[in-house]
C-alpha cells in the first residue's frame, strides 16, 4: 500500500519527526514520517517536505494531528502543502479526520489513522481511512483512556477490521515485529525506539535518557483531564503528579501549564531534561543502544527472519 520494503513505520513525534529522521527511515526501507505541526505554518511544512525530498527518493509520509483547540492550526494550508508536495501517505491522529479525507483521497494520498481502541479503529475504517495504527496502553504519548495493552488490543482489532493495521506501543526489535504479525498486524509503528538513533535530530541527552531508562520509568499524566499521556519520569513530571494528587477533581489545565506547555524545544533541542513532561514509551526498557536507522531496521528484519525461519519453524514441526 505504501510502496515500502519493510513493514516498519516511524510515527509522528513532536520536535523529532524532521526531514533527517524521515529520510533515514525511508532510505532504510521503512516509512519515514515528518511531523506536520512541528512546522510552525504550512509554508514551513512545504519547505520541510522539499528538504526531505532532497534526501530520499523513497516514499515518506506526513503526520497531521487534529487538535481539539479553539484556535485551530491552518489545517487547509497543511493539507495543501502535503498534496502539492507530492506526499502519498498521511498519518492522522487526534480528532476525527473525516472532513479532510476527500481532498487527500482525490490526490491519491493514503491515510493511516492512529487509534487507541477497537471502536475508534472501526470508526476510522467506516469513514474511509485506508489503514490504522493500533496503539496499545504501552505506547508513549497518548494511550487513550481504556488501558488495554497490545496483547489484547491487536487480536481484537484483527477480529473485526477489514482494513490493514500496524501495531504501535512497545515495538523495538525483531521480537516485536514477529509478535505483532502473529497477533494480526501487518507491521509495526515505532516512536521511542527511533528517537534513540544517530540520525534522530534531538539532543544527545534525550537519547541517553532513553537508553538509561527501564520499563518502570514512565508515568501517566493528565489522567484527571482525560487527556492521559505516557511520559518519562523527571522532576517536572513529579511536580505535575503532586499537583494532580493535591487538586484532585478540581485540577485544570492551567494548573499544570508550566510542566506541559511549550516544553518540547527545550527538551529535544536544548537537552534540558527537566524542562517538562515529554512523551516516552515503556519500550525504553528494551532500548540499550543508539544505532543508525539502517542498522536498527536491518537488525529488526534479521532478527525477525531468524525467529520465524528457525525458532518458530522448528516448533512447527512437532
Amino acid at each position: 500500500m505504501f510502496g515500502i520494503e519493510h513493514p516498519i513505520i516511524q510515527g509522528g513525534m513532536h520536535y523529532v519527526g524532521f526531514a533527517e529522521l524521515a529520510a533515514a527511515v525511508s532510505n532504510a526501507g521503512g516509512l519515514g514520517v515528518i511531523t506536520g505541526l512541528t512546522q510552525r505554518n504550512p509554508e514551513a511544512l512545504a519547505a520541510e517536505i522539499r528538504r526531505c525530498r532532497d534526501m530520499t527518493d523513497k516514499p515518506f509520509g506526513v503526520n497531521l494531528t487534529f487538535l481539539p483547540t479553539v484556535s485551530s492550526p491552518d489545517y487547509p494550508g497543511y493539507i495543501r502543502a502535503i498534496i502539492e508536495g507530492g506526499v502519498k501517505v498521511v498519518e492522522t491522529a487526534g480528532n476525527n479526520p473525516q472532513k479532510w479525507l476527500p481532498a487527500l483521497h482525490e490526490a491519491d494520498v493514503k491515510v493511516i489513522h492512529k487509534c487507541t481502541s477497537v471502536r475508534h479503529a472501526l470508526k476510522a475504517e467506516a469513514i474511509g481511512c485506508d489503514a490504522v495504527s493500533v496503539d496499545g496502553f504501552e505506547c508513549g504519548g497518548h494511550p487513550g483512556e481504556d488501558d488495554v495493552p497490545n496483547f489484547i488490543l491487536l487480536p481484537r482489532a484483527a477480529e473485526v477490521l477489514t482494513i490493514p493495521f500496524v501495531a504501535s506501543g512497545g515495538m523495538a526489535d525483531g521480537r516485536s515485529l514477529v509478535a505483532a504479525l502473529a497477533l494480526g498486524a501487518e507491521g509495526i509503528n515505532m516512536g521511542t525506539r527511533f528517537i534513540a538513533t544517530t540520525e534522530a535530530p534531538v539532543h544527545q541527552n534525550v537519547k541517553d535518557a532513553i537508553v538509561a531508562a527501564s520499563e518502570l520509568d514512565t508515568r501517566l499524566v493528565m489522567r484527571p483531564l482525560r487527556n492521559t499521556e505516557r511520559v518519562l519520569r523527571n522532576s517536572a513530571v513529579d511536580r505535575l503528579l503532586e499537583k494532580e494528587k493535591t487538586l484532585g477533581a478540581a485540577l485544570k489545565f492551567e494548573d499544570i501549564i508550566d510542566e506541559v506547555a511549550g516544553v518540547y524545544p527545550r527538551i529535544m533541542q536544548d537537552g534540558t531534561m527537566d524542562a517538562g513532561a515529554w512523551s516516552c514509551g515503556m519500550v525504553a526498557g528494551l532500548i540499550h543502544d543508539v544505532p543508525s536507522v539502517k542498522e536498527l531496521i536491518d537488525r529488526i528484519m534479521q532478527e525477525a527472519d531468524a525467529i520465524i525461519g528457525k525458532r518458530l519453524a522448528n516448533m512447527a514441526r512437532y
